[in-house]
């Protein structure tokens, strides 16, 4: 089994419940975009630093997901450039709101979030819904 199999077997335990995969669908890609903003507002240095690092992780994973994962972010990068001065307030309350919708998706699934568990959670949530795109578009990963 393939590396990026085995993790995204073990956090989709956690997310069974259809109401919290919904929940997860909105919710982790506006965690993604708001800590990239927050990091963004205090330097773009430590954007594009953070950025490689969880780059390299996902090419430990793969390389199809790595490059998804490479233009998700990409994308999200230049959506922080429209908010100039607002995007320190915009990504801490983008944060805040999501990290509520995950514990109450987690509330109704009845299971504590993944990250508990296994801190690679962080990253895998993201990869796992690009997983969910690959196997419905037909590309491996």
């Amino acid at each position: 089994m393939a590396k990026a199999d085995a993790l995204f077997e073990r956090y989709g335990r956690h997310h069974r419940n259809p109401l919290n995969k919904a929940l997860h669908w909105i919710c982790v890609p506006l965690i993604v975009w708001s800590v990239l903003g927050l990091l963004w507002s205090v330097a773009p240095l430590a954007a594009y630093v953070a950025l490689a690092a969880v780059l390299a992780f996902y090419l430990w994973l793969s390389v199809p997901l790595a490059l998804g994962m490479a233009v998700g972010l990409a994308v999200m990068l230049y959506a922080l450039t429209w908010l100039g001065e607002r995007t320190l307030v915009v990504s801490a309350a983008v944060f805040v709101g999501a990290w509520i919708g995950q514990f109450v998706g987690h509330a109704i699934e009845r299971s504590r979030p993944s990250f508990l568990e296994d801190l690679r959670s962080f990253l895998v949530g993201p990869a796992w819904l690009l997983g969910f795109v690959y196997r419905r578009l037909g590309i491996a990963y």
